[in-house]
């Protein structure tokens, strides 16, 4: 785009700090994003300690790590369109500062009902925040350190979603200061002080400038439509599927086709959408945006199951568990940086040969489950995991810079944001599909074969959704974009 029609406004550093600036942006919207990516999962191992200390139900159990994927995933759309509106630095320390003042409040809940309006307000936060890691990235980097910074993302999103179980268990364990589980909230607080006042003198500011106002009536169809679809999603599986939850499934996609209505017809009148159509229409971005919401699907199927599948069916112990958790994130982090090496010059080839080594890594996994069963040995039931991170580090690392690469710069925050709601969207599909695929045939409580057996089931649907993927990456660009 040349500098005449250029109309996003991007501050950028001097040239001789250009280098320095752009690598402290980086390490900042990373930090970010992995205080994200660890709080969504973080509380898991924490929830038992923390329905002893706060004495909450069953139902409030549920509703803690709920309340977080809720709110976040209903406001992506609305946070990526903020930051293209008022300005993708402003959004982002807003919504880092509000994160950090609400992981406070959850550290110092005494009751579950302060605790979940907590978790609701740091996914509301996060929804702010996060889409402004990826709009950051894409109007800060080009090409070769474009492509490097996108798999580090990758990286970051591998990692945190591993790692968060197990880093909750370390610290409630630890019961530092006395705390119990109260410092997997707390540990936010000096990481968003400094993630605020770095972010404060290093993010450049960019903005839409061709945006006009918000769209009130986007936002809350939106809004309605993603909430009666995770809802259901989230809840319906512990609740042996009622009749309403398809009913709110079939309403959902109703008032989301109605969004889509109203946001051509506001385009049509000359008006600023709350998502701009036109990504939709693009080859790379649609097929980006489809193969990343299957990647949420068998992230969230196939790493649910897994967990069960070693703690349930083969009887290790949480601290056991952790090193094959910290398999996959090596994996995850190898594959990463593979990519970003690799993905300006092979592009699609890049996740589409991760894809094809998450299959071949399930369909080996799938002999060796049906082969051992429950005396499959532990070394045995982890070393695949160090494939299978790999292939998924090349996945989120090459999706999403293909996918994103040819967005125009004014259209970054609203790409991220649904580039963010499909990874959300797809991961509620994948957790409440492992009820017909898992939980059928190994009850909850379920304890060795039957859980090993389910699990054997399931590999198949991963690796048949992993195909899937991989058909769709044909629609990413042969070529990354250079500029």
């Amino acid at each position: 785009m040349s500098s005449d029609t250029q109309t996003t406004t991007t501050v950028r550093p001097r040239p001789a700090a250009s280098a320095r600036a752009a690598t402290i942006t980086l390490i900042v919207v990373l930090v970010a994003e992995l205080m994200n990516a660890l709080d969504g999962s973080i509380v898991y191992t924490a929830l038992p300690s923390i329905q002893g200390d706060t004495g909450a139900s069953s139902a409030a159990v549920q509703w803690i790590p709920a309340a977080y994927t809720l709110s976040f995933a209903l406001a992506l759309i609305t946070g990526g369109r903020l930051g293209d509106l008022y300005g993708r630095k402003r959004i982002f320390l807003a919504g880092t500062g509000v994160f950090t003042l609400a992981s406070l409040l959850c550290g110092i809940a005494t009751g579950p009902e302060l605790l979940i309006a907590a978790r609701a307000l740091q996914g509301a936060a996060a929804a702010a925040m996060v889409p402004q890691v990826l709009a950051t990235i894409h109007v800060t980097f080009d090409g070769q350190s474009r492509a490097k910074a996108f798999g580090l993302y990758g990286m970051i999103m591998s990692l945190g979603g591993v790692v968060g179980p197990v880093l909750g268990a370390a610290l409630t364990s630890a019961d530092l200061f006395d705390l119990g589980w109260r410092p997997i909230f707390l540990i936010n607080l000096p990481i968003g002080l400094a993630t605020v006042l770095l972010g404060l003198r290093f993010i450049p500011e960019s903005r839409d400038e061709q945006a006009r106002r918000l769209d009130p009536l986007g936002m809350a169809l939106s809004a309605a439509g993603l909430l009666l679809i995770v809802y259901p999603l989230t809840v319906g599986g512990e609740r042996r599927w009622p009749a309403w939850s398809f009913g709110m499934l079939a309403a959902g996609l109703l008032v989301l086709a109605a969004f889509v209505v109203q946001q051509r017809a506001r385009t049509a009148k000359g008006g600023s959408p709350l998502v701009a159509l036109s990504l939709l229409r693009g080859r790379a971005f649609g097929g980006g945006l489809a193969a990343q919401l299957v990647f949420g699907l068998v992230s969230g199927m196939f790493l649910l199951t897994w967990t069960l599948f070693m703690q349930d069916g083969l009887g290790l112990s949480p601290g056991r568990f952790a090193p094959a958790s910290i398999a996959v994130s090596i994996g995850g982090m190898a594959g990463a940086m593979l990519a970003s090496k690799w993905v300006t010059d092979h592009a699609r080839r890049v996740p589409q040969a991760g894809a094809l080594l998450v299959a071949l890594t399930l369909a080996g996994y799938h002999l060796l489950v049906t082969g051992q069963g429950t005396a499959l040995p532990f070394a045995a039931a982890v070393a695949p995991m160090i494939l299978f991170g790999a292939g998924f580090g090349m996945i989120g690392a090459g999706l999403a810079g293909l996918a994103l690469g040819q967005v125009e710069p004014e259209n970054a925050g609203s790409a991220s944001g649904l580039f963010n709601t499909a990874m959300q969207l797809g991961t509620a599909v994948g957790i409440a599909l492992a009820s017909v695929t898992f939980f059928v045939h190994a009850p909850a409580g379920s304890h060795g074969t039957p859980v090993t057996g389910a699990f054997a089931g399931t590999i198949w649907y991963v690796a048949g959704a992993v195909i899937v993927m991989w058909a769709l990456m044909f629609l990413l660009p042969r070529r990354a974009s250079r500029v």
